[in-house]
């Protein structure tokens, strides 16, 4: 089992598109992604992860308050996975017009939300989206990435697709045809898997944390079985032994990447996929303890009350 895929399955992400940008230099807006907003096209989210995608022309994009800045061109996407309130624009030291006050909605006939907005210079176009997640809690993979994270796909060998994919999509969204904002939807997911494989890709060789954790091939291999085999009763040896590595040598390079040793990960993880089942499933609290390899209901029950504060079944309720 691929350990990134699991982790962000788990998440649930669904991708979505609601803005068509243009802006002509000078220009300076504010932006966050409003979960109000997106409902009508997720529905209830836990997190939402807004991005930008540049069709045409340049600009800069920083967090509000300070940081460095990226600079982005033609074919760059830029994504928040924490969505803090941004800055977007030819010149990010003018005052900031917050975004929302500038948004158009779509017509009758459907379409996208749209800004067109700026001093009558250079202009930029942008297709602006969001990933939503209802199962953000404690996951590994969003909880490690950092504030701002930029894709140059021209670097992925997919530049051209997915530019002209993009553009395409927008276009058939604005004419209202169906089935383009599935289209953009499952290109926006795209996005945020090809941006944090490149984000692991361009890790620093003394970075530690669970992204980190894949590069090592013990911890990566680990990592692998206990996904691949979540109710399978795993014990540091044996995964030690199926990795290629003592017990003591996996115990250590798995507390300096992950942060935890590899049972309580294992613990931990057991009950991140328990209360994603309770949620999205019907299977009964004695199915789902077998599924994550709970020898009983009353143990699964005694461990999930314990990590989340409540018992599963009143979990499931509320």
């Amino acid at each position: 089992m691929d350990a990134l895929s699991d982790v962000l399955r788990a998440a649930q992400l669904s991708g979505g598109v609601f803005l068509h940008a243009e802006f002509t230099a000078p220009w300076c807006i504010a932006t966050q992604v409003n979960s109000q907003l997106c409902a009508p096209f997720l529905g209830p989210t836990a997190h939402l992860v807004p991005y930008h995608y540049v069709l045409e022309g340049e600009l800069l994009a920083a967090l509000e308050g300070g940081g460095e800045s990226q600079a982005l061109r033609s074919g760059d996407v830029v994504l928040f996975p924490r969505n803090d309130m941004h800055i977007l624009g030819s010149d990010i030291r003018l005052p900031a017009v917050f975004g929302g006050e500038l948004m158009r909605p779509p017509d009758a006939s459907g379409g996208l939300y749209s800004i067109r907005h700026g001093g009558g210079g250079a202009l930029t176009k942008m297709i602006c989206g969001f990933l939503g997640s209802a199962s953000v809690q404690e996951n590994p993979v969003i909880a490690t990435l950092p504030p701002v994270i930029r894709l140059k796909t021209e670097e992925t060998g997919s530049a051209e697709w997915i530019r002209s994919t993009f553009q395409y999509a927008a276009d058939e969204v604005a004419r209202g045809r169906p089935g383009s904002q599935t289209v953009l939807a499952k290109l926006s997911e795209l996005l945020f898997v090809e941006a944090v494989r490149r984000y692991l890709d361009d890790l620093p060789a003394n970075q530690t944390g669970w992204l980190a954790g894949l590069r090592d091939p013990v911890v990566a291999r680990a990592l692998a079985l206990m996904h691949g085999d979540i109710a399978r009763p795993w014990s540091v040896d044996e995964l030690g032994r199926l990795a290629g590595s003592s017990r003591s040598a996996l115990a250590e390079r798995f507390g300096r990447f992950i942060g935890m040793a590899p049972m309580q990960y294992l613990a931990h993880w057991r009950l991140q996929v328990a209360a994603q089942k309770l949620k999205s499933t019907s299977a009964s609290l004695a199915q789902v303890a077998e599924a994550i390899g709970y020898e009983s209901e009353a143990a699964f029950s005694h461990a999930f009350k314990k990590k989340f504060g409540t018992a599963p079944a009143t979990w499931r309720r509320a």
